[in-house]
């Protein structure tokens, strides 16, 4: 196992992308700190469940990715617990879907927190850790809307154009501290996140689901196909292996072609 003895924090990880992620590490020998919102039940059910499946320690933080002061301490749960945050994942994310001019102006701030600031938090709080102990991996996931556009998700671009901008800033910065920085951008991956923000682009669109998942979200992707999270946590767990040691500040799609139009 590669990752014996390693700590992973994964925000946004009860469910989806980041439950995935976390799940590849525990298997890969790392205790994990899960984060995120759901039924209390569910989520002490998926935290056990990494730990009796995967043999390694699962705790998990209920930090509110919008409050940086929650976000910190959840970085500093995981040291006192395990005594080291040696890979930060910072997959927390929300989507809304609104033309411009009738864009909330709350779920712009929402969005922007969740979506971004959020990991400008939590890096900072864990770099010091990293860098004294000369190794370090941080992921950002990122999206294919890190490097183009669609119409009506102003915020949510805006935030991963911010993400992938964010990433190359640390990891010039960390470069010779042991620790590399990447962000990983996924096409449209079946997610609940995604499925969420069918009703609103049918809205938006005045079009059918049928029409939406056809006509919007795969019409993006040549291969026709959704991503899915295993393939997106398996990226991960590669860029925390040695065979990724020289790669950070790097911007990797996963979209299934979408991003080569």
């Amino acid at each position: 196992m590669t990752l014996t003895s390693k700590t992973a924090v994964v925000t946004g990880s009860t469910s989806g992308i980041g439950l995935a992620i976390a799940r590849a590490f525990a298997k890969e020998g790392a205790n994990v700190v899960i984060n995120g919102f759901g039924d209390a039940g569910d989520i002490e059910e998926t935290r056990a469940g990494i730990e009796s499946e995967y043999g390694v320690k699962a705790i998990y933080s209920p930090a509110d990715m919008s409050k940086p002061h929650e976000i910190e301490e959840m970085i500093r749960l995981a040291e006192r617990t395990f005594g080291s945050v040696d890979i930060l994942v910072n997959n927390a994310g929300i989507q809304f879907v609104s033309p411009v001019e009738n864009f909330p102006v709350e779920k712009w701030d929402q969005i922007i927190a969740i979506n971004l600031s959020s990991a400008f938090h939590a890096i900072r709080a864990a770099v010091p850790g990293m860098k004294a102990r000369k190794w370090g991996r941080i992921i950002n996931t990122a999206s294919a809307h890190s490097l183009v556009a669609s119409p009506f998700k102003s915020a949510y671009v805006a935030a991963k154009h911010g993400i992938a901008g964010l990433t190359k800033t640390v990891a010039l910065e960390v470069a010779t501290d042991g620790i590399t920085v990447n962000c990983i951008s996924p096409g449209y991956v079946w997610t609940p996140l995604v499925e969420k923000q069918i009703p609103d682009t049918m809205k938006a669109r005045n079009m059918t689901k049928e029409q939406v998942i056809n006509d919007v979200l795969l019409e993006a992707q040549p291969t026709k196909q959704f991503v899915t999270v295993d393939q997106v946590a398996a990226l991960a767990v590669f860029l925390c292996s040695d065979a990724a040691s020289q790669m950070s500040g790097a911007n990797l799609s996963m979209d299934g072609g979408w991003t080569a139009k």
